[in-house]
């Protein structure tokens, strides 16, 4: 079968069941897992230099925010129609963060090869989770996705086990710099099974921007840093814009030192199954658990101090 992922998320899946060989046509974030992707031809663009832009510049390049508005992102039909996919994986669960599924269904039809369109549109952890089997029955290895999700599932339980009876601190998680704007979605599901209490954004939905004023208002615990499509080292570029921010100090999480920056794109950002990992993660630094493997500093690491202080 011939495979086109137009979601890094999708292709994250697709290499989960096994079928990473199968895969013709990706995107140009698609970088998981690094050794499989690399020689699958790229088939989307960046409308943006974004590494060369701030956080602000590229809210209002798309409309002024991070999950509606124009795409970061152009699909090269003549590129796909090439290909001659069976099956192009895609989502519409943001207009922003991938090629929109309006986009991709025209480009589809245009193909007229029998072409099976697939949106993701997980908004919850479990949906994540679900996502495998969807994706393995239509690519005709459901009973192998069932067993993988099973498997994702056993590693939810052992991170909620080890810290079932703590204290759970109240976190806030950071999806964009400027604006500010919460981690939604599967985020705060993730937060929960590491023992945390997600603030300012629920389980499965889909956020706004929030103030300055409503963080400082939910004097949270934790801090985590994860912007959206940035690896830690392009979010540290930014740290002035919550360093700077009145009585950032005060906060008790920057008080105790337990604000973190994350690989937000690799564990929170995509729904794939490396959320997971995203969870246990989150475990051992909430709470200091032996949940997976050690934590490294590609993975998280502590947010710099204020100078001076």
């Amino acid at each position: 079968m011939r495979i086109v992922s137009l979601l890094p998320a999708a292709t994250d899946i697709v290499a989960e069941l096994g079928l990473a060989e199968q895969l013709v046509g990706r995107t140009h974030e698609c970088d998981w897992p690094p050794r499989e992707v690399a020689s699958v031809p790229v088939v989307t663009a960046a409308d943006l230099d974004q590494d060369a832009l701030t956080s602000r510049e590229i809210s209002d390049a798309v409309g002024g925010s991070a999950h509606s508005g124009s795409s970061l992102y152009t699909l090269d039909t003549e590129a796909l129609a090439a290909l001659g996919p069976d099956v192009v994986l895609t989502q519409d669960l943001c207009e922003v963060c991938a090629v929109s599924y309006r986009n991709v269904s025209t480009a589809v039809r245009l193909l007229d090869a029998g072409t099976r369109v697939l949106s993701l549109e997980p908004r919850t952890l479990d949906d994540v989770l679900d996502c495998l089997v969807t994706v393995g029955e239509l690519l005709g290895v459901r009973e192998h996705a069932e067993r993988r999700r099973a498997d994702l599932r056993v590693r939810l339980e052992r991170i909620r086990g080890s810290v079932a009876g703590r204290a759970r601190p109240r976190v806030v998680a950071i999806e964009w710099l400027d604006p500010l704007w919460p981690a939604g979605h599967w985020v705060p599901d993730q937060i929960t099974t590491a023992g945390g209490e997600p603030l300012l954004a629920a389980s499965g939905a889909h956020t706004r921007p929030m103030t300055w004023e409503a963080v400082r208002a939910a004097r949270p615990e934790a801090v985590l840093v994860l912007p959206c499509g940035f690896p830690p080292e392009r979010t540290l570029r930014e740290r002035e814009l919550l360093t700077r921010l009145p009585g950032w100090t005060d906060l008790p999480a920057v008080r105790a030192g337990r604000v973190w920056v994350l690989d937000g794109p690799a564990y929170f950002n995509r729904p794939g199954p490396r959320v997971v990992r995203g969870a246990e993660v989150l475990a051992r630094l909430l709470h200091g658990v032996p949940a997976g493997d050690p934590v490294t500093a590609a993975e998280a690491r502590p947010f710099p101090a204020v100078p001076g202080r």
